[in-house]
């Protein structure tokens, strides 16, 4: 043990050292996050305040929308019911992450142990990967809705919402086993120090002391699966979408119909931007600050915005909220 960093012997071999320091080479068990190392105790402080506030707000603003949606009737629809599992699934990955950032800074140890690093990567990973699959099918539910509206009802039927979601579950977590299981078969050499402040594939790569190309092959494929794909369905559904808006001859069935995708519009641009820039960066002109700039808004920004981009949009959620409050007022 030295300063406080776990590690045990083992006898490998790593292509990245130089030849004859196999013998003082270590196993990490145990890594340290360097993302809070450079910052004063009092700016420290600040942070912690700002994730503790960012992520009650997540918390009340998804859990709003969620409860919205069970006690409304009126929001007993598919799109509200794909907009609840959005909820859930911010609600998730904010949660993968944050905590653990809040009691490392009360407690002043920015560490993990090997085996919570790569539990809190797939499930990172997972929820992650879920969500452009969501926002894919929340698209064909508007372009359903808009552009055929007399077969929406058995189109987007009880069973097939449930079994949408359920796709969307196996999509992301597939993807995560696959690097989880990557993942595990790298090398850290005894090199322990991660320039981040959580886990996650890219930071797990830049320490890594064996071959990544495999991972970083898996990470360029799977992006192509589960983010580029969907954000392709997407648009081409907007396509359909935009060209049945625009053979309705009122202005006001015009507004009508696309304002029900408005909302759903912000947060694929910046869900899907975001988590582009978080795992298809380039390590060229790397900063250890914008990278954990880009990765708190992937995973803490991002989910505290969604529900308020939807409640601020949605005329429907508005009043929802209203007859909660009221009713409330009344008791």
């Amino acid at each position: 043990m030295r300063d406080g960093l776990v590690t045990e012997q083992v006898d490998m071999t790593c292509p990245f050292l130089p030849m004859g320091a196999a013998e003082n080479q270590t196993q990490v068990t145990e890594f340290i996050f360097l993302g809070f190392s450079s910052l004063q105790k009092d700016h420290q402080t600040y942070l912690f305040l700002a994730f503790l506030i960012a992520y009650l707000a997540t918390l009340m603003g998804n859990l709003t929308i969620v409860l919205l949606v069970l006690m409304d009737s009126r929001l007993h629809s598919p799109m509200y019911f794909f907009l609840s599992y959005l909820s859930c699934l911010d609600i998730c990955l904010s949660t993968v992450v944050v905590p653990r950032i809040l009691v490392s800074s009360v407690l002043q140890r920015h560490s993990i142990s090997y085996n919570q690093c790569l539990v809190q990567t797939f499930f990172l990973v997972g929820f992650a990967g879920c969500e452009p699959a969501l926002l894919a099918v929340m698209a064909y539910d508007r372009y359903a809705a808009i552009c055929q509206p007399l077969h929406y009802a058995h189109l987007m039927s009880p069973r097939v919402c449930v079994q949408l979601v359920v796709a969307t579950w196996v999509l992301g977590f597939l993807d995560s086993a696959v690097h989880a299981a990557l993942a595990s078969n790298l090398r850290f050499c005894g090199f322990n120090q991660i320039p981040h402040i959580f886990c996650d594939v890219p930071p797990l790569l830049k320490i890594a002391c064996s071959d990544t190309h495999a991972n970083e092959l898996a990470t360029h494929i799977t992006s192509i699966f589960v983010g580029l794909a969907p954000f392709l369905f997407i648009i081409l559904s907007y396509v359909y979408i935009l060209a049945s808006v625009l053979h309705i001859r009122s202005n006001t069935g015009r507004h009508k119909a696309f304002s029900t995708c408005v909302s759903h519009i912000a947060v694929v641009t910046l869900s899907v931007g975001i988590a582009f820039l978080n795992y298809n960066h380039t390590s060229y002109g790397y900063s250890l600050e914008i990278d954990i700039l880009v990765s708190s808004m992937f995973c803490i920004v991002t989910p505290m915005l969604n529900p308020l981009i939807y409640s601020l949009r949605n005329q429907e959620v508005k009043g929802a909220m209203r007859k909660v409050l009221n009713s409330h007022r009344m008791v």
